[in-house]
């Protein structure tokens, strides 16, 4: 497949993307969801004349009566719409210390609109050749899971809040990750689900996570209250002395230790003692073993079992396992 390497006017191309000749093509794209903050740096990088990587087009529709067509741009649409978005004064770009462009003196605005673009020009390709192509450059040993995928497109304050989450010292003392969940972003899942349980309610498997990645990429303003009510709830289950082979130290268990003990302590103020709710919760998480080993029958214990066992992460199973878990942890 032959490409074409050229160099573009940057006039040129916004142009394009304001009378529609250049069509921005989203499905093709597998960047980052960048936050307002990379957008600001970006900008700068055009504003003090540094170069940035090619980006790719090729042909769109052709009208054979006129001649005139259209091009679509196939990746490198953040750059490409952030630097729009700076050229015409957007609201969804917020500029900081940057100056916008309508303030921007004459040689300056001519700086920018001439600065060189490094076009890779597919040519007259079809959408499943176009596709193939990108799937073929983002290709990686093995498939990415849905985290890793979300990790690579977004970089904002709610995925670095997730981060500085799981490198918490509870984390560190208490085996909740194994390495293959450290090596496939499973610690980051986690901490995130227990941050978006947290400000909503369970959902379904990993269903609202990127909703939240997106709502809060560009900021997370509830981030330090909520760092401040699990460093409280995490100090609470250390000193309830689980034995460090307890199933609360599963994740699906952990989740739902975590989630359980925030709302008590933190959400109703329930006044426990980390002394008699850690005797409880040992007395549960062995008569939940005895259970499943069939030494024995609890109904509880055995719902508990079962939403732990099966189907996991789904919500009805996580709002099982929590509801027989409160009862446990706020028992009078």
């Amino acid at each position: 497949m032959k490409t074409s390497g050229t160099n573009r006017k940057l006039r040129v191309l916004l142009t394009g993307i304001k009378n529609g000749t250049l069509l921005p093509r989203p499905e093709f794209q597998r960047r980052l969801v960048w936050a307002n903050k990379h957008k600001q740096e970006f900008v700068r990088t055009v504003l003090m004349e540094y170069p940035f990587p090619e980006i790719y087009i090729a042909a769109g529709h052709v009208d054979s009566n006129t001649g005139e067509g259209t091009e679509m741009l196939v990746d490198g649409q953040q750059r490409m719409t952030t630097l729009y978005q700076y050229f015409t004064g957007s609201q969804d770009l917020k500029l900081g210390d940057i100056t916008p462009y309508a303030k921007l003196g004459e040689n300056e605005k001519l700086a920018f609109l001439d600065y060189e673009v490094v076009v890779r020009d597919l040519g007259q390709k079809t959408i499943e050749e176009i596709k193939e192509v990108f799937t073929r450059i983002n290709s990686t040993k093995y498939s990415l899971n849905a985290m890793e995928i979300r990790n690579a497109r977004y970089d904002g304050a709610f995925k670095q809040f997730g981060e500085h989450l799981m490198e918490h010292v509870f984390f560190e003392e208490h085996p909740i990750f194994t390495a293959a969940d450290v090596r496939r972003m499973g610690d980051l899942l986690f901490c995130l689900t227990v941050v978006v349980t947290i400000i909503s309610t369970y959902f379904n498997r990993d269903d609202d996570i990127e909703e939240a990645l997106k709502n809060y990429n560009d900021e997370f303003p509830l981030a330090e209250e909520i760092m401040s009510r699990l460093n409280h709830v995490f100090g609470f289950i250390a000193a309830c002395r689980l034995a460090p082979d307890s199933r609360a130290w599963k994740k699906a268990d952990a989740l739902t230790l975590i989630v359980e003990l925030e709302r008590a302590l933190c959400r109703d103020k329930v006044p426990l003692k980390p002394e008699i709710t850690g005797s409880r919760l040992m007395e549960f998480y062995a008569l939940v073993e005895a259970v499943a080993a069939g030494r024995t029958k609890n109904n509880d214990a055995e719902k508990y079992y079962k939403a732990a066992l099966q189907a996991s992460n789904d919500r009805s199973s996580r709002i099982t396992r929590g509801q027989v878990l409160a009862a446990v942890v706020r028992k009078p």
